[in-house]
Order: C-alpha cells, then structure tokens, then sequence
C-alpha cells in the first residue's frame, strides 16, 4: 500500500529487461523499488541539468489522475 503521497502505476518490460533490471538492483544492493527511484532521480536530475530546471507551475498543470488510477477504477 502507498504511503500518503506517495503513487503507484504498473510499469511494462520485457522479461530480459527486467531480469537485468533485477541484477543490477542485487549488484547495487537495492531493493526494485529503490532502484528504480535511484534511476529516476538521476534521470531528473540530468534533464534538469541540460534542459532546465522543472518548475512548479509545471508541475502543477500535469494531471496524475490518469496514472494513478487503480486498475478496477479505470
């Protein structure tokens, strides 16, 4: 269960990349989940570095409904 503020949404890849996904996160002594953020936030961080900062009022005009929808609600 999502802590308060915290989302969930399915995420799709192949079986090969998920295996990878997982030796990687084992390597780096990660659980999946905190991987996957590490990832993210890296991921943030270098967009933001060669495209710009992501301001707030960005962020606030971006609708989550669609994404954070349980599968039975949609």
């Amino acid at each position: 269960m999502a802590q308060k503020n915290q989302h969930e949404f399915t995420l799709h890849m192949s079986e090969d990349m998920l295996r990878k996904f997982i030796l990687i996160s084992e390597k780096e002594s990660r659980s999946p989940n905190n991987q996957f953020l590490f990832m993210l936030r890296n991921n943030i961080a270098y967009y933001e570095r060669t495209k710009g900062r992501i301001t707030p009022a960005e962020l606030a005009k971006i609708d989550l409904t669609p994404y954070t929808q349980a599968p039975d609600e949609e």
